[in-house]
């Protein structure tokens, strides 16, 4: 599954449970993250041990970005078969500070910057 914008590219490759994310993400609002989101739940609908995100790439996220990201973290707690990784960059500024917000919504989240 892909999804690919102007400024941006995500994308799981087949048969892993990595989602990679590249570029930068500015679209308006959930609706315009509903895509993304959608990929990443229908992913974890077929009940991997763990899923990964990665972000190592992703140069910008904005507000609502970060929320649906948020979303994705709050649905996976509930579930608590799923272990969620983040794979991210002490490079980029922004993911430092906002991923760690993302640990506290889920304390058992594995935290990678590279």
């Amino acid at each position: 599954m892909q999804i690919k914008g102007e400024n941006y590219n995500v994308w799981c490759e087949a048969n892993t449970t990595i989602v990679n994310f590249t570029g930068s993400l500015r679209l308006s609002g959930m609706e315009e993250y509903a895509s993304i989101l959608q990929l990443m739940n229908s992913l974890a609908e077929s009940n991997p041990a763990t899923i990964i995100l990665n972000i190592q790439h992703l140069e910008f996220l904005n507000s609502s970005g970060i929320s649906m990201l948020s979303k994705f973290v709050i649905e996976m707690r509930k579930r608590q078969n799923i272990q969620i990784s983040i794979l991210g960059s002490t490079l980029i500024p922004w993911q430092g500070k906002s991923l760690k917000n993302l640990q506290r919504l889920m304390p058992s989240l594995i935290l990678e910057l590279q």
